[in-house]
């Protein structure tokens, strides 16, 4: 299978929240017991292979000229499903490596890379810990990683999980803002004119004083305008409205690099949006009824020409 950079000069990123991509088995020490066999979700093998499948065939489908030479994963839960994914699923054929974080999410979910090694080679990584406010619950670490690209490019990746608005929006935001200062803290170390990408869900729109203050601080959101080609005019929907809390943001090395972003909203990824009119994301569950989709969240993909 050929690869996007070897064959075009393009870099393919795409990021993906994978809606609780979790292994049939518990964790005695996360909050995992409803994504078990016997729990309120009858969370089967069956299900589980099921699942990882799903993934694989909507990464595989972001890209017509190959595969994808970078994903950023949210929400998956161990070592497990990567090796899972990567080598037993319907995946195993694009060679995709992986690195991903150990995080003290109590509900054990963590962010991953994946990479293909003829493209994008691995220098070193990281896991940036995030210290939680008074009375916050812990969150998932950042993925920092910095690799090597077949141009010769050095990049500088980190995939972002950022904790959720349950409990208010305005009551919830320091945590989010917290995540950016950590990123921004650690982007300010990297030598002048670095080539940096964040990739992941902010729980945050781009108007949003978080990703504000991203961009307040030279990082660029590329992705703030995607949309699909099927219906969709952002990578998640809630209640019938449409909203991008997935996000792409680039320094401004990078930012001519870009030549296109967008999302992937392949027909079967779809459903239709009988409650509200038009479509919506295809999810494993629709609350616990469980109905053979994808995610919750569509593919975010963009291209950049080296």
């Amino acid at each position: 299978m050929f690869l996007s950079l070897l064959l075009t000069g393009f870099l393919t990123l795409v990021e993906l929240n994978c809606e609780n991509l979790f292994d049939c088995h518990h964790d005695s020490l996360k909050q995992d017991t409803e994504w078990l066999p016997d729990g309120v979700r009858k969370w089967t093998p069956a299900r589980y292979w099921r699942k990882l499948n799903h993934i694989g065939q909507e990464i595989l489908s972001c890209q017509e000229d190959g595969v994808p030479d970078l994903v950023a994963l949210v929400e998956v839960e161990n070592d497990t499903c990567l090796f899972d994914l990567t080598r037993r699923s319907l995946l195993r054929g694009a060679r995709y490596d992986y690195l991903m974080t150990q995080s003290p999410d109590v509900r054990g979910i963590d962010v991953a890379l994946l990479y293909q090694p003829m493209t994008f080679r691995p220098i070193c990584y990281d896991m940036l810990e995030i210290q939680p406010r008074e009375g916050m619950r812990p969150t998932r670490d950042i993925l920092y990683v910095q690799g090597e690209t077949l141009s010769g490019d050095t990049l500088h990746v980190f995939v972002v999980h950022a904790p959720s608005r349950f409990g208010g929006e305005k009551q919830t935001r320091p945590n989010r803002q917290l995540i950016a200062d950590r990123l921004m803290g650690v982007i300010s170390l990297l030598p002048k004119g670095s080539k940096v990408i964040v990739a992941g869900d902010f729980n945050d729109g781009a108007t949003d004083p978080a990703l504000r203050f991203l961009e307040g601080h030279g990082l660029h959101n590329v992705t703030a305008g995607a949309t699909g080609t099927h219906g969709a005019k952002a990578t998640y929907r809630y209640q019938g409205r449409w909203q991008s809390i997935d996000h792409v943001f680039v320094s401004g090395r990078l930012l001519d690099s870009v030549k296109q972003t967008y999302i992937n909203d392949a027909p079967f990824l779809l459903e239709e949006d009988k409650k509200y009119g038009g479509v919506k994301p295809l999810r494993t569950f629709n609350g616990y009824r469980y109905q053979r989709g994808f995610s919750d969240h569509l593919p975010l993909v963009v291209r950049l020409n080296f």
